[in-house]
């Protein structure tokens, strides 16, 4: 009896041959490539993050002066009647003179040593000062005659020298600000009365003129978006259902429902540019509906967001099973019946989905408001009523942060990085809210 050999045989399956090698390297060469790009597309989005909440948070933070106002009776009542319309008549020019006489007492009180003059000292402050300080008289009319803290905001230069913006070295050509200015700054930062404090103005104000960007916020243009997305909501969701409704459960199959189709999907992956110019064409120029009114923007994001709403239909109404319509029609339903009853219903988790993500895609929207108008300056109060705010010239937070990032001042700058923050809390939300939705209702057949 011979003995026999110990080796593998060549076609032994434990042995690999060179076609099984071969794929097991390419497999881990694709997946050595897919984690790769998984790490790069995280360490974008890192870097993304990092770089707005780094450059945006700033503008959610203001520096503040605080003073003590005399307001004196010979300079806002010299009839001493507390008459309103008298008191009105003082303009801004006039409220300045008490604000710089309350700076040179406080720089005294502070035995700071500063060769500036009056008008240097008040020039710290932000040009909206004395229009804040007006708005607080006119509300308060039996304080004349007493003395009021108030906390003002600085200019955007001080504010930039606070926070690191602007240094010693950049102001060597500024006109607006010298060494001398900065040096009361450092004084008064030491003696607490100027500080930095969270900007609640920047999350509920207006925007603000180029001279005084310190004062801009972000409320109005909220508003505007407000308006225009209960705009796109009661108009694309009911249309958008309807139409999927009717294409997937009640019309024909034929050659027109399939160039209708087509075109749906084609209108999906139009640029959003396009549908600000039919918006221009059609609602501005045709049906002369006001120029940057809500209303007309929110038109135009309904036509932008119907294709994806009634894809996301179809699609959720595709998922349910044919045995749920079989059932309902079995039991003598009728086809509308088990639409409405059954399978809407059974859909509708997918179907808020998918209008949830529509309305977010339609927030951020930007291209087409910048045709219709929705960019102009709007520095007024919350409009009065539903009939108001759709009507009256408005603009929106994409659009307040494309006019924020064109202006030159870097407080402007600032201020579009932490718009853009507010932007992106709410299309988190609002996608959050979507995942949330479809987790919840969610049936898995």
């Amino acid at each position: 009896m011979t003995d026999m050999p110990n080796a593998t045989p060549k076609n032994s399956l434990l042995r690999q041959d060179a076609r099984t090698v071969k794929r097991n390297r390419a497999e881990t060469r694709f997946k050595a490539y897919g984690i790769a790009a998984i790490s790069v597309g995280l360490l974008m989005l890192v870097i993304l993050l990092v770089t707005i909440i780094g450059r945006g948070t700033g503008a959610f933070q203001q520096t503040f002066l605080t003073l003590d106002v005399q307001l004196l009776e010979a300079k806002l009542d010299k009839k001493g009647s507390r008459d309103l319309q008298d008191i009105k008549k003082v303009s801004t020019f006039g409220y300045a003179p008490l604000m710089a006489a309350a700076l040179e007492k406080k720089v005294a009180e502070s035995a700071v040593e500063s060769d500036l003059k009056p008008k240097e000292m008040a020039a710290l402050l932000s040009k909206d000062a004395a229009a804040q300080l007006r708005d607080f008289v006119l509300e308060n009319t039996d304080l004349i005659g007493t003395s009021v803290q108030f906390r003002f905001l600085t200019n955007s230069r001080v504010d930039g020298y606070m926070k690191g913006r602007v240094t010693r070295e950049s102001i060597a050509n500024d006109k607006n600000i010298n060494a001398a200015q900065l040096d009361l700054v450092d004084a008064l930062v030491k003696d607490g009365a100027l500080e930095k404090r969270f900007n609640l103005a920047f999350i509920t104000g207006a925007d603000a003129s180029d001279a005084r960007p310190e004062a801009a916020g972000m409320g109005v243009s909220m508003i505007g978006s407000l308006f225009m997305m209960l705009v796109v909501l009661a108009l694309a969701l009911p249309i958008g259902v309807a139409a999927s409704i009717y294409l997937e459960e009640f019309a024909p199959k034929n050659l027109i429902t399939d160039i209708i189709e087509v075109n749906i999907s084609n209108l999906a992956a139009v640029p959003s540019i396009v549908f600000g110019i039919l918006g221009l064409a059609v609602f501005i120029n045709y049906m002369h509906l006001p120029n940057s009114a809500p209303l007309v923007g929110g038109l135009v994001l309904t036509l932008m967001t119907l294709p994806t709403i009634i894809i996301s239909t179809r699609a959720s109404l595709k998922s349910v099973p044919p045995s749920i319509r079989d059932a309902a029609l079995g039991v003598g339903a009728s086809k509308m019946q088990s639409v409405f009853h059954h399978v809407l219903p059974l859909a509708a988790p997918g179907i808020l989905t998918g209008t949830i993500i529509g309305l977010a895609q339609a927030l951020g929207e930007t291209a087409p408001l910048l045709l219709i108008g929705m960019v102009g300056f709007i520095a007024s109060n919350p409009p009065d009523g539903i009939a108001s705010g759709l009507m009256d010239p408005n603009s929106a937070m994409p659009a307040q942060i494309y006019e924020w990032a064109k202006r030159a001042d870097p407080a402007f700058y600032e201020r579009a990085w932490g718009g853009i923050i507010i932007l992106l809390v709410f299309l988190v939300t609002m996608n959050a809210i979507a995942v949330m939705l479809r987790r919840r209702f969610e049936r898995r057949w």
